[in-house]
């Protein structure tokens, strides 16, 4: 799913809310059984059959609130409400860090703690309760493995002349998990100015910029590129249509696999027109149930620490993080930082 094509969708029938008669009413009194969410890519279905589908579909059949969704980049849903601020028309933002932590310090987000929050852990929730993880998520890469019959171990194979126009990586700033290359790198190389220096020379096997990550892997599934950037809740869920996806974390030259976790993050939107219904809609996505149903239908990872999913989906996630280190990034330093680090990224890269 493209992470910059901004697209409206009405949860459960998909359908737009009928005009009102000429003798009926008024639009507030229409949207009173709706909410709306602005929300990053990935959680809702190639085939209408993701985590935000049944989520939404069953919130709708439990509440009679019609759930009104807008899809964008990371960022760009950031930005959108942004322009919006002093009219919202949207009740709940979900996206990932640190444009989370940048919708929170531009004042975005009122404070609400949602029930089952106590159970999210201290990193995974903001500290003054204007938002939450609703699904815990990890950055990853992708690979081709049909191309490739094993997948590359270390950010320095990427360098070989193999990849040269095979490899790609959605864009610092403007994509989630392009800023999260932007992180790993920095953590992994020991530095701002050695991560930097790497990605200068990655360059030349670049394909060039990419606003969107969730385009990458079906280029990745056809042999277009060897390689890309993703995340695992995606790329897990994109790979049951996609046979030849494989997910894979770089480790630096002699090091071990990292990776940091990259959760959906959700917070009710100051001014939301439905604050109620953005309440209630926060709460059922927190709900045990709905939190159960992550990694079952979602290919991701629970929010909550008391809910323990026992099926496939999650036997097979966990397999696939075995071994790879976990770090945790400041996240109050990239979002106050991000302008000068991908500034920085644009000038080692000519991006």
């Amino acid at each position: 799913m493209p992470r910059n094509t901004l697209r409206i969708a009405v949860a459960v029938s998909l359908l737009a809310t009928p005009l009102l008669s000429a003798c009926g009413g008024s639009s507030a009194a229409a949207d009173e059984k709706s909410v709306t969410v602005y929300s990053a890519d990935g959680l809702k279905g190639e085939n209408n059959d993701g985590w935000y589908d049944k989520v939404f579909a069953d919130f709708t059949k439990q509440t009679g609130i019609k759930v009104k969704y807008v899809e964008g980049g990371s960022g760009e849903v950031v930005q959108r409400a942004l322009r919006e601020k002093s009219n919202p028309q949207a009740d709940v933002l979900v996206t990932l860090p640190p444009f989370i932590q940048q919708a929170d310090s531009k004042g975005l987000l009122q404070k609400y703690r949602p029930a089952g929050s106590a159970q999210v852990g201290a990193a995974d929730k903001g500290t003054d309760g204007t938002w939450t993880s609703v699904v815990n998520n990890y950055f990853g890469f992708v690979y081709n493995k049909k191309e490739l019959k094993q997948a590359p171990t270390t950010w320095e194979q990427l360098l070989d002349g193999s990849y040269k126009n095979k490899l790609q990586y959605s864009t610092p700033g403007v994509a989630g998990d392009g800023t999260a290359v932007l992180i790993k790198a920095i953590h992994d190389f020991g530095g701002e100015k050695q991560a930097l220096e790497y990605l200068g020379k990655l360059q030349a096997n670049n394909v060039g910029p990419s606003a969107s990550t969730g385009k990458l892997a079906p280029k990745v599934d056809k042999g277009e590129l060897l390689v890309a950037n993703g995340d695992v809740q995606m790329n897990y869920a994109q790979a049951k249509t996609m046979p030849n996806l494989g997910i894979w974390f770089p480790a630096a030259q002699g090091g071990k696999p990292t990776t940091f976790a990259l959760p959906y993050a959700a917070g009710l939107l100051t001014g939301a027109p439905h604050t109620e219904n953005g309440r209630k809609l926060l709460d059922f996505m927190l709900a045990e149930k709905q939190q159960e149903e992550v990694s079952s239908i979602g290919g991701g990872f629970t929010a909550r620490t008391d809910v323990k999913a026992t099926d496939a989906n999650a036997a097979a996630l966990t397999e696939l993080m075995d071994g790879v280190d976990v770090f945790t990034p400041d996240w109050n330093d990239i979002d106050k930082n991000l302008t000068s680090y991908v500034d920085a990224w644009k000038s080692a890269t000519g991006s």
